[in-house]
Parts: C-alpha cells; structure tokens; sequence
C-alpha cells in the first residue's frame, strides 16, 4: 500500500526526496491558484471599472459644458435624477436602485446572462439641471473568462508541481553522485586502506572522515581480538603440554614409586589449578568486552579488606590494614570489590619480601585503596603496561609464582567500568603501590 510506512521506507533517498517536493510544490502552487481565481472576478471588474471612470470623466466634462458626450468603447448616456433619459435615447435599463448607488458613485451590475457594467456621478448642467451621467460596458463573456482563468491556473499549478518533481529528481541524482563513488570506493577498498577525503569540507567529507575513523576502529579491535586469541592460545598451550607431559609419565610407569606418584598427581593439580584460573580470568574478561555488568551499589570497603586479607593462604607476607577510620562507601559490586582487593593482594604476596600495608582513604566523592609492599618495585617504562592482558614485568618470575598476566586486567577493566582508575607506582618501603579510586556511595543509596 502506498501509504503505509513501509513502502515509504522501502523508498530510495531520491524518491522520497521527489515525492516530497512535488507534494509541496502542488500544494503550494494549489493554493496560489485558489487565492488568484478568487481574486480573478474582482480584477476584471476592476480594470472595467477604472475604463468606466475615465471615459465618465471626459463626459463629466462635456455635460457641464452642455456638450452631448460621446464614446467609442463604452456606452455613455445622460439621465435625470430620477434615472429618466434626457439624452432623446431610450430608457436605460436601470432601476430605482441602481440609479440610488450611481448618485452615491458606486458601480453597479445589471442584467442576467448579459450583464452590463455601470458607473455614474451627478452633474450640473449649464441650466443648472442636475444629471446624472452614466458610462456602462458589456460584460460579455465574463463568466467565461472568470472560469478558463481558473481551471487554467489549477493546471498550470499541476504542470508546475510535476516539473518541480522532475528537477528534483535530477538535482538528487546530481546531489548523490558523490555517494555513489564513495560505495564504489567502499567495495573496492583493500585492507588497512582508507576512503579518499573530498577536497570540499562538507557533510561528504564529514561522512567520510566518520567512516575511516569507524574503520580504524574497527581495525584496532580486530587486532587486540587477534593478539588477545593468539596470547590465549599461547598461555592456555603451557599449562596443557605440563600436564600432557606428566600424564605421559604417569602412564610410562605403571607401577610407579609412591614418591613419584605423589609427585607427578601434585605437578598436574598445580597445572590443573592454573589452567583454571586462567580460563576464569578469560571469561570474565570475556563478559567484561560484552557489557555484561550488574548495576552498582553500595560496598563498605573496610570490612572488604579486612575479609580479602582473612583470605589470603598461610606462609603469605604479613598484611597490615591502615588508615581505616570508620566506614568508607563505594560505588560498585560486592563481587568486583572481591575480585580487585584479591588480585593486588595476591600480586603483592608474590612480589613482597616481609610486608603489605593496605590503606582505605575516603574523600568526599571518591574512595581509595592503596597496596604497598616492599618487593622489587616495578620500573617506569613498565607502569604503563601491568594492566595489560598476559603483560608480564618477568616472565620467569611470574611463571613461577603462577601467574597467569590476567590479575592486573581483570583489576583495571573492573574498575574502568564503574568509572574509577587505578595506577601503580613506587611504596615509601621503595616496593610497588598500586593505588585504585572508586567513586564514593552513600549507604542505603
């Protein structure tokens, strides 16, 4: 159906264009027309009315000067007050009325389908008589003429709203041309390349910039997909070669020693626990790249801390929580609150020589979390790249305290979601200190 929003969707650009153009203009052109053919009767009467006025002024003239008057276009005649002729012609075909409204000097209409056009004014003769003197034309014709120029003009609206159309067509066309070499531009674009910017700073060149931004965009997340797969694929082969490795062992020796045995089921838990942790790190990282975050909401971050430090395994560091007066509110969830402080509190196990030291500071509209430890630090040109995913400061190191390069990321992305930061630097025990701001929450909220 043509007037359903589906076939007008279904449309072209140019189609649309045209159609609504062409409505206008008819529309437009329309309603000129209807205003022009109501005013089409009173201009004709009009310009009869002013022949009228000047042929009556020249016999106006002539009476008053007690000439006969004359007239080639219009029919002039000479009557009395009361309307009778004094001209020696016949009577003229006007009544009491009409002979009223010329003494007034308005211009009346007489007759049916033969109308006849009247103007007058009173003049004094030399015998100081009083006539009035009349000037009347035929309006033959007239309806006709009134209603020709009407239709006519309720064609030429039409014919002019179709050419409106068709030169819209044209100058759409003409417009979309651009466009149309961009989408060839687009379909023969090879890898890594980018659209042509038009010399001219219009909506075309804006276009284009938008869409070569949206293919770097689209590029670089394709890259960090690849590297990411290829990182995982290298992490995730480690942990499943180890324990290929000691099944292989496992099943060579059939009647193995229990020292070996115990051995070898240790070495493949170690593996199997690593491989597991790694695969969580993914998901959730996974999830995080997808949006799926719950909505946030208040967490006492002091009582987080003190639990998160309660978790750590026995023979870690010794853990000191300062700078914890009373409660401190942020804004997040319980689960990404657990996941960050276990996280740096792992890290700097692995790292810290005798001592951490964890500090809640709240301000007004932010709350912090500061981790020192005394380990080995981490150097400056590395501070920038720990929370990147499977980035390792050593790579042995880490290995062998089982890390798996995705603590520090799931740290960063959980807190860059809820519209904090978090960043390293060097502890007053010259270790590393990473430091995490959330924004603040009133409880209850």
């Amino acid at each position: 159906m043509i007037g359903s929003p589906s076939w007008w969707r279904r449309r072209s650009l140019g189609v649309r264009i045209t159609l609504l153009a062409a409505t206008v203009t008819l529309g437009f052109l329309l309603g000129l027309a209807a205003v022009a053919g109501d005013n089409l009767q009173p201009l004709l009467i009009g310009s009869v009315d002013d022949e009228l006025s000047a042929q009556l002024e020249t016999a106006k003239a002539d009476v008053s000067a007690g000439r006969t008057p004359s007239g080639s276009a219009v029919t002039l005649r000479v009557l009395d007050t009361a309307g009778g002729p004094v001209d020696g012609l016949p009577p003229a075909s006007l009544g009491p009325t009409e002979v009223r409204a010329l003494k007034a000097g308005e211009s009346v209409t007489t007759g049916g389908e033969h109308s006849w056009r009247w103007a007058g004014t009173v003049v004094t003769a030399p015998d100081g008589q009083q006539r009035l003197v009349v000037a009347g034309a035929g309006l033959v014709g007239f309806a006709t003429a009134v209603h020709s120029g009407g239709l006519w003009l309720f064609v030429v609206a039409s014919v002019g709203a179709v050419g409106a159309g068709i030169a819209t067509w044209l100058l759409v066309r003409f417009a979309l041309r651009p466009v149309a070499r961009m989408r060839g531009s687009v379909r023969a674009l090879p890898p890594g390349a980018r659209l042509p910017l038009p010399d001219s700073h219009d909506e075309l060149r804006a276009l284009a910039e938008e869409f070569n931004a949206l293919l770097a965009r689209q590029e670089e997340g394709a890259d960090r997909l690849r590297r990411f797969t290829g990182d995982a694929a290298h992490e995730l082969r480690s942990p499943v070669a180890s324990i290929r490795v000691q099944a292989e062992v496992a099943v060579a020796n059939p009647d193995p020693d229990p020292d070996l045995s115990q051995e070898t089921l240790s070495d493949i838990l170690e593996e199997a626990e690593r491989l597991s942790a790694l695969l969580d790190g993914l998901l959730a990282l996974a999830r995080s790249d997808a949006g799926e975050a719950p909505p946030a909401e208040p967490v006492e971050l002091v009582s987080e801390v003190r639990a998160a430090v309660a978790r750590m395994p026995a023979g870690a560091p010794e853990i000191r929580v300062s700078g914890t007066v009373g409660t401190a509110w942020a804004l997040a969830t319980h689960s990404e609150v657990e996941l960050v402080l276990s996280n740096l509190l792992r890290n700097a196990c692995r790292y810290a020589r005798s001592e951490i030291v964890v500090s809640v500071l709240a301000a007004r509209s932010t709350v912090r979390v500061v981790v020192d430890d005394d380990g080995p630090g981490i150097a400056p040109e590395h501070r920038e790249r720990v929370f990147d995913r499977f980035y390792r400061v050593s790579d042995s190191r880490a290995r062998s305290s089982g890390g798996t390069g995705l603590g520090l990321a799931m740290v960063a992305e959980a807190v860059r979601r809820r519209g904090g930061r978090v960043r390293v630097g060097e502890s007053p025990d010259g270790g590393a200190r990473f430091q995490v701001v959330w924004q603040a929450a009133r409880p209850g909220a």
